[in-house]
């Protein structure tokens, strides 16, 4: 039974990833393109981190399991935010389509 439901998370992960890079490749704008890059590809990772950790027969690579699953929650979603931001004060974001801009007056 773990055997399946780890591969269900493998698959399922790897999916995600996948669906993620066609994000990329396909949506117009930036912000859409950060919107995909960062929210698949964030639970794609972890879905793999647990499926692997499912697997997994030594107990003290759980512990690197785990630092790799916390530094993607941390890194992923502040990375998509300051390559927004950056992208933003470039001028590569059609502001008009905003419907909130917090950062109109940066």
């Amino acid at each position: 039974m773990i055997d399946i439901l780890a591969g269900a998370c493998l698959i399922l992960g790897s999916l995600l990833a996948l669906v993620a890079g066609i994000g990329l490749v396909r949506f117009p704008d930036v912000l859409t393109r950060l919107h995909a890059a960062a929210k698949p590809q964030s639970l794609g990772v972890l879905l793999v981190l647990v499926g692997l950790a499912l697997r997994v027969e030594d107990r003290s690579a759980l512990t690197i399991i785990g630092l790799a699953a916390v530094f993607q929650l941390v890194t992923a979603p502040v990375s998509a935010h300051m390559l927004g931001r950056a992208a933003l004060r470039a001028g590569h974001i059609d502001r008009t389509r905003l419907t909130r801009d917090d950062l109109a007056d940066d």
